[in-house]
């Protein structure tokens, strides 16, 4: 059995884009062989997103971004599983592009679970109130049509990704997931406007 070495384990993450741990088993079990280790993994389907979800990201970057002359700035806490990952280039883009995210759209929370419970009731309050004489079996789909476009005007995860209004920011986020092959959590952010 060949021993497997930091750099060889950094050289098939280089090429796959795999966590240390994924590269580190695939060597191990294809006896250290680069080509069959990214094979391995690739069969594997190592890369997607959903299975690095439960990972833990206690690593990464706060990132930083000033807009307007000085007159908007966010900072925003962004982690992922490695010290390697957050020096990683497309990490580091992906902080910047979700500090303008929150320049350009004022988000409240970073998710739906952090808005508070009596928030969420005051807002259906309203919604159901706009809908009065609507069939009964109707009202509760479209307040919780409302609901969700409202999520996606003070969750930055459920808000669309002003660089592509065609996704979502938590799906633009998977994708570097998966790309970069870490799990990565937006764990909080800040947003100063001069004046407020």
């Amino acid at each position: 059995m060949a021993d497997i070495t930091a750099s060889m384990v950094n050289e098939l993450r280089g090429k796959t884009g795999a966590g240390l741990m994924d590269c580190k088993r695939a060597l191990v079990e294809t006896n250290g062989d680069q080509a069959q280790a990214a094979d391995w993994l690739r069969k594997k389907g190592i890369a997607s997103a959903g299975k690095k979800a439960d990972r833990a990201a206690h690593e990464g970057v706060v990132s930083s971004y000033i807009h307007l002359g000085g007159k908007v700035g966010v900072l925003i806490e962004l982690n992922c599983e490695s010290d390697f990952v957050a020096k990683n280039e497309q990490f580091q883009a992906l902080a910047k592009d979700l500090c303008m995210q929150i320049a350009a759209a004022s988000p409240l929370y970073v998710s739906r679970d952090q808005v508070p419970a009596d928030l969420i009731e005051k807002e259906k309050e309203i919604a159901a109130a706009q809908v009065i004489g609507k069939p009964a079996q109707a009202i509760e789909k479209i307040v919780q049509g409302k609901i969700d476009k409202w999520y996606g005007t003070i969750c930055l995860l459920d808000q669309p990704f002003v660089k592509d209004q065609n996704k979502i920011v938590k799906d633009y986020i998977a994708e570097n997931i998966a790309r970069i092959g870490e799990n990565i959590v937006v764990r909080r952010f800040a947003r100063f406007a001069l004046g407020e």
